[in-house]
């Protein structure tokens, strides 16, 4: 019974963070540095996978990416190969909410704390990781034309400086920042999912 009662709360938690998700995504797509939208959901990607397991966060990092291709964020990208954008974008989601969760989970043992500060910070680097993977494998010779359109001299130094220097740090620093309300959340939450009422 206090199974069910578990998987019930962890459930409910997942539906809201899955709801906060959509919304900061929608939101977050009119926010933008460079070509693409400041990524807003990467804090309760990490909060979510944190307080409700690792495939929990898988999970939301999908429901990101879906959101994405929807918002028209990789309408860029879709124009040169769809199976490619549609691919990196639902990848790079659910992988940064899956290594997310797992690091959490490792760390947790050790110290609550630092696992949600670090699962916060791991967030944005392995969405971003993956993006920069992706864009040379999929991308490489679009990404040297723009780069080389835009006076860059390598598709590298157009990737790092143009697409996704600012964006990053600022997500990462949204994150790290906000890492102290991430501990008190993920504390809060673990609360009221263990409680027994």
């Amino acid at each position: 019974m206090n199974t069910n009662k578990f998987d019930t709360k962890k459930l409910i938690l997942l539906a809201f963070f899955t709801a906060i998700v959509i919304v900061l995504q929608f939101l977050g797509a009119f926010i933008k540095f460079g070509p693409f939208s400041i990524s807003l959901v990467l804090l309760p990607i990490a909060v979510g996978a944190a307080l409700t397991g690792v495939i929990a966060g898988a999970w939301l990092g999908l429901v990101f990416g879906f959101v994405v291709l929807l918002t028209g964020d990789a309408a860029p990208f879709m124009a040169i190969d769809p199976f490619g954008a549609v691919l990196l974008v639902l990848l790079k989601g659910a992988l940064a909410g899956l290594c997310s969760g797992a690091v959490y989970k490792y760390f947790e043992i050790i110290n609550k704390t630092a696992a949600a500060m670090i699962a916060a910070a791991v967030c944005p680097i392995v969405n971003t990781g993956v993006f920069v993977i992706g864009s040379y494998v999929f991308f490489l010779p679009t990404i040297t034309e723009w780069g080389a359109a835009a006076g860059y001299a390598s598709a590298a130094a157009f990737i790092f400086l143009a697409m996704i220097g600012v964006n990053f740090l600022i997500e990462l620093g949204i994150n790290l920042i906000l890492s102290p309300a991430i501990v008190r959340l993920v504390q809060y939450g673990q609360t009221m999912v263990t409680s027994k009422r």
